[in-house]
This record gives structure tokens, sequence and C-alpha cells, in this order.
């Protein structure tokens, strides 16, 4: 790869640390190419982008953006990138879930925006609601007051109905 190469990736590297909210640093040392297939299938099913990338081509653009220092110590190794748009806890959720299954791929940690998360926080980070899971709870906590409203006035209406038919009976007899 000569100079100008090496360039056009970093800026197409640039370009994805810049519109990423998130992004996932992994070690894929014994995973094999099918199961490396799946993941990437798994992680562009929820919008992420998985690129293995060279360490030092990542480090320097990393550098050129600036505010990702805490990834210098962990490029080492077959790295993997997780890169998330809008739905950040995707990836967390792939990567643990394709790691509690084999046991080969090694979370080295992300940032959510500018917030570092180490590996062992992992778990944490798979545990958070999606944007989906937060806006379906809002909207049935919302719901919820407007079914109780519609309840109770419908429990007055038949009780209403209920003393109406009583005394329509009272009056037949």
């Amino acid at each position: 790869m000569n100079k100008v190469e090496k360039g056009e990736v970093i800026e197409q590297i640039k370009e994805l640390i810049q519109n990423s909210s998130a992004m996932f640093l992994v070690d894929y040392r014994g995973v094999n190419v099918a199961d490396i297939n799946k993941l990437r299938s798994n992680f562009r099913k929820d919008g992420v982008k998985y690129k293995v990338l060279k360490n030092t081509l990542f480090k320097k653009a990393l550098q050129q953006v600036g505010g990702y220092e805490k990834f210098d110590g962990l490029l080492v190794g077959m790295i993997g990138v997780a890169f998330a748009g809008e739905n950040f806890v995707a990836p967390a959720k792939i990567i643990k879930k394709y790691n509690d299954d084999s046991q080969k791929l090694s979370f080295k940690g992300c940032y959510l925006e500018t917030t570092f998360y180490g590996a062992e926080q992992l778990a944490t980070l798979a545990s958070m609601p999606t944007k989906e899971e937060i806006i379906s709870g809002i909207i049935g906590s919302v719901s919820a007051p407007a079914s109780g409203i519609v309840g109770a006035i419908n429990a007055v209406m038949r009780d209403l109905v209920s003393v109406i038919d009583e005394v329509a009976k009272k009056k037949a007899a």
C-alpha cells in the first residue's frame, strides 16, 4: 500500500469515526471467517458497520480526529471496530451474545460519543435499552393513563345503565 492509498484509507476511517455515535473495539483472534461473516450480518441488520483495520492506520485516523486517546494502548493484535449510528447499544448486545456463545471475540473497550468504557463494562452496556425500547416504554406510559380514563368512563356508563335498568324494572312492577 503506497502513501496515497494509506492517506485515502485514513480519510475513510476518519469519516466513519465522525459519523458514528459509538465505536466498539474487539480482538477477533481465533474467530473463523464464517463467524466473522455472521457477525457482520448481525451488525448490518442493526445499522452497524464492522471493519477490520490496520492498527497503525486506525491510530493515525484517531489522532487526526482527536479525543480517543484511551484506544492507543488497546490497538494491539487483530482488531475489528464496530461503528454504530443511532443504535449504539446494538454492537454491545451482539458482541456479548457472540462472546457468551463462543468465548472467542474479545471486547477491548468502546467510546459512546466521547466517553470511554472498558472491557469490564460490556455486560452493563449490553443490558442498556435500545432507542426503540425506550420509545415504546414512553408510549406505554403515556397511553396507560388514557386507557385508565377510558376504563373509568366505561365503568360509570355501565353503572348508569344498570341503575336505569333497575329503575325501569321497579316502575314496571
